[in-house]
């Protein structure tokens, strides 16, 4: 193993947190990744990872050669892609962490497209809502849909989300249409909660978010099975438009309290601070940014 792939496979231990781990997304076995590490502190005469049956942690001298190692890498990285043609064929292995249902329905069908047209890249996507730590998961590029808080990470909007309160006809034609914010505290509530317990906020007249007073009867993770539930007229729910859009153009849904508009999101590809993003990885983001736009098909008047 040359000195530079020695370097790489001692930040993937770093990154993923363990030995294991990083001999399970490096593909090969523990104590192959174990022998190299042990070559690795051998050919520099010092230890760079303290580890016990319980824990591992990196040494001082670790922790310096751990951040060198990162900053090269990312250069190494960085001046291939510059003397490399912009007209080059992309290839190699894109790991991407997507949203469940905007990843299924509307990403899905994208990045089908950009396979397409980049045979030579192989896509491995995790599909899920739970926000996982890129770097310690070895994967590149995330889609996180969200007001960003996470300085971190570096990101690019790929497109607004827009937010819709909404519940079928048959459901407001025995139950009235809320006018206010505050009539919803009435109303049966089927409320989105992916894990942060935080109650339905709506904006007020004044522009300020108003908490909803009321028990939800339903309670989900997935906005999908809210929407079928509303369009079966279960409740009122709070859900993206990206979701709602088909339901909306048939009738099956109608948006309501329209002039209390909500807090606008936006669908962001994210991706590790200080790691040099790859030709293909920009080419993704550069795609999903010209196929949605500021005017997402979702969002267009039939």
């Amino acid at each position: 193993m040359s000195h530079f792939d020695e370097m790489q496979m001692f930040v993937r231990i770093v990154d993923a947190g363990s030995i294991s781990k990083a001999a399970d997304q490096l593909g090969v076995a523990k104590s192959g990744v174990s022998r190299r590490l042990s070559d690795l502190e051998s050919r520099l005469g010092v230890k760079l990872i303290n580890r016990t049956t319980r824990r591992s942690s990196l040494t001082e001298a670790g922790t310096a050669y751990y951040r060198g190692a990162v900053a090269l890498l990312a250069n190494v990285a960085e001046l291939d892609a510059s003397v490399a043609s912009s007209e080059a064929r992309l290839e190699g292995v894109l790991h991407v962490a997507v949203p469940l249902s905007f990843g299924l329905c509307h990403l899905a069908p994208a990045i089908r497209e950009f396979i397409a047209a980049n045979p030579a890249v192989d896509v491995h996507i995790d599909f899920s809502d739970r926000r996982i730590d890129l770097v310690e998961q070895g994967v590149e590029l995330g889609i996180r849909i969200a007001n960003l808080e996470d300085s971190s990470l570096q990101a690019r909007r790929i497109c607004p989300i827009r937010m819709v309160l909404c519940a079928s006809p048959d459901y407001l034609s025995k139950h009235g249409t809320p006018r206010s914010p505050e009539d919803l505290s009435s109303h049966r509530l089927l409320h989105y909660d992916g894990g942060s317990g935080r109650p339905l906020r709506l904006a007020g007249d004044d522009g300020k978010a108003r908490v909803v007073r009321a028990q939800p009867r339903v309670t989900a993770n997935n906005g999908d099975f809210l929407c079928e539930m509303a369009a079966a007229g279960f409740g009122v729910c709070l859900i993206p438009t990206f979701i709602a859009w088909q339901a909306l153009r048939a009738g099956a849904l109608v948006s309501l309290l329209d002039d209390y508009p909500q807090p606008a999101l936006a669908a962001w590809a994210v991706y590790p601070r200080n790691r040099y993003l790859s030709r293909r990885a920009r080419a993704l983001i550069d795609f999903l940014v010209e196929r949605f736009g500021e005017r997402p098909y979702w969002d267009e008047v039939s």
